[in-house]
Formats: C-alpha cells, structure tokens, sequence
C-alpha cells in the first residue's frame, strides 16, 4: 500500500484533535454513552445510574475519537497548500499537553475539591 499525502496529515490531525477531544469531553462530560457495571448496560449519552457507579469513560473516548476522526478525513481532503504548515515535529506536543491538563485538573482529588472526582470514578470504578 503506498502512503499518499493525506496519510500523515490524517494521522498528525487525528493525534492533536483526538487529545483536544478528549479534555474537552472530559471536562463537559460529553459522554457518547454510559456504562453502569453493576446493571452491565449501557445508555446513551450521560445517564446517571440508580445502583451503583455510572462509567463515562467510554463515551469520553468514543465522543473524542468520532470527533478526531471527522475532523481529521475533512482535513486530509484538503489542499496540499493548506496542509503544508502542519508542524510535523511538534505533533507530539497536543497529546503531552493532554497528560498536563490532566494531572493539573485532577491535584486536588485527595483534597476537599471534588470536582473531577468523576474521571476516576469512571476510570476505575466508585471506590474514590
């Protein structure tokens, strides 16, 4: 299979939108869907659960991953004028900009704020 043009400016748009996505669906809880373990189902977009913890994750992870993917086709279509000033080398920096987000948003879990006590409780269950 050749690599054509489109190629690496899909997978560098995909890489910096899908961590752009992410924060923002984290942080909105734009969830595409909930998991509830204790029922094992699974409901549209943001619901919270009667029993038990409600996962967002998931949907955090699809929501930000359509987005990427979407963005990033209508972008490889476009122009190789318009894609030539992508910055190749410093693609790496919108997903380790990600990572200090997070730990930033998530300092003050062990403390009295609470706020994105959500994100642990959807990535590893309701024991925080």
């Amino acid at each position: 299979m050749a690599v054509t043009r489109s190629h690496p400016v899909f997978a560098i748009t995909f890489a910096v939108t899908y961590a752009i996505l992410y924060v923002l669906a984290v942080e909105n809880n734009w969830a595409l869907f909930t998991y509830h373990p204790v029922a094992e189902e699974f409901h549209f977009l943001v619901e919270k659960a009667a029993d038990g913890p409600s996962m967002y994750w998931y949907g955090w992870m699809a929501t930000a991953g359509l987005g990427a993917l979407f963005i990033a086709a209508i972008v490889a279509r476009l122009p190789a004028g318009l894609t030539n000033r992508l910055a190749i080398g410093l693609s790496w920096a919108a997903p380790l900009a990600t990572m200090g987000i997070f730990v930033y948003l998530m300092k003050d879990l062990g403390g009295k704020e609470q706020r994105y006590r959500h994100a642990l409780t959807a990535r590893f269950g309701g024991g925080f």
